[in-house]
């Protein structure tokens, strides 16, 4: 496909844009449709048939029902629009047929971006993972966050949901090379209102708030307010850098499981879980549990996806970000007392 190159690198900024949102019903994409409409742009969002769109109760915005394979449906939606967020993704940690999670991150991708190049969109932002970046290396027994120059290993990138979103990212940055005016941003662990289904990190909160979380495996995350994240997608149309990528995390975010539990109980006061779980016990309950989900059909209790994740301390520098982009810096604990009080609030935890 041919595109050209129609606008330079640098943009002024712009006001009540017209935008196109994919996965808009999911926790950052709700977020980011909430966060562009409270600052006067216009936004069509891309909905699945039957989507749970509770997230988006009280968004003045227009759905557009369909998928990411429907070429024409998406050039038809994205004439006009200033600005394309490509959210939408598959996120699972265990499936029978891998298969469709493949066709929706990287084949999806290609015609959400390639579709929004047509248009003529002024930015296209594309949302990865920090999965994509490398793990933190150790420096004298000192862990150091990975900043957007780290490069991925081929033994990090084994769990299906990563090797499809990196291969995504190999999409847009063969686009970019084409001539689209895309901006990759990598989210870490988001936190906050609006998780409907919701997500690994927020059902973490879900069962500790429930009582349900007797023990825990030591691992390490980057916790941002997922407001934060959906404003730094935002920042990344008015003010990143063609083909660059921005870490969406917080500076003061990088917590071990131990250190994000003890804040829980200070929030909530309930006792945080004494006993933790060795590797290579979660590893062997991993395997046992994928089995049985062989047989059933039905996703393990603990996947082994999620298990060989927790073996690194996923963190990372969001300096990039905050320093070219502005990136707000909510405190941690507040993003974390935010989840809190919207489950708590939304029925997801039992009296």
């Amino acid at each position: 496909m041919e595109i050209l190159n129609f606008f330079p690198q640098n943009q002024p900024r712009y006001f009540c844009m017209k935008c196109f949102v994919t996965g808009g019903s999911g926790f950052v994409g709700s977020n980011l449709i909430h966060e562009l409409l409270a600052r006067g742009h216009s936004v069509k969002a891309l909905l699945r048939p039957g989507a749970d769109a509770r997230a988006l109760a009280g968004a003045q915005f227009e759905p557009v029902t369909g998928d990411l394979f429907d070429p024409n449906l998406l050039r038809r939606a994205l004439e006009g629009c200033d600005w394309c967020f490509h959210v939408a993704a598959s996120y699972h940690l265990w499936l029978r047929d891998y298969a469709p999670m493949y066709e929706t991150n990287v084949t999806g991708t290609e015609n959400v971006l390639e579709a929004a190049g047509r248009a003529g969109c002024r930015r296209i932002v594309h949302t990865s993972t920090v999965g994509c970046v490398g793990l933190p290396k150790t420096d004298k027994t000192v862990l150091i966050p990975s900043d957007e120059s780290a490069v991925a290993s081929e033994a990090q990138l084994s769990n299906p949901y990563k090797h499809s979103k990196w291969q995504a990212e190999g999409v847009a940055i063969k686009l970019v090379r084409a001539g689209l005016p895309i901006v990759i941003v990598n989210p870490s662990a988001p936190v906050g209102p609006r998780d409907v289904k919701p997500t690994p990190t927020g059902q973490t909160i879900v069962d500790f708030l429930n009582r349900k979380l007797p023990a825990y495996i030591e691992t390490g995350l980057n916790w941002v307010h997922v407001r934060d994240v959906a404003v730094g997608h935002i920042l990344a149309a008015e003010k990143g850098n063609v083909g660059e990528r921005y870490i969406l995390g917080n500076l003061q975010g990088n917590w071990t499981m131990e250190e994000t539990l003890r804040v829980l109980q200070e929030i909530t006061s309930i006792p945080a879980p004494k006993m933790k779980i060795p590797h290579w016990v979660a590893l062997a309950a991993g395997h046992v549990s994928e089995r049985i989900s062989a047989i059933t059909g039905r996703p393990p209790k603990v996947p082994l996806a999620g298990v060989r994740m927790a073996r690194y301390k996923m963190w990372f520098d969001a300096g990039k970000a905050v320093r070219e982009l502005g990136l707000p810096q909510t405190p941690p604990k507040q993003a974390l007392a935010d989840a809190v009080e919207w489950f708590q609030t939304n029925g997801y935890v039992k009296k």
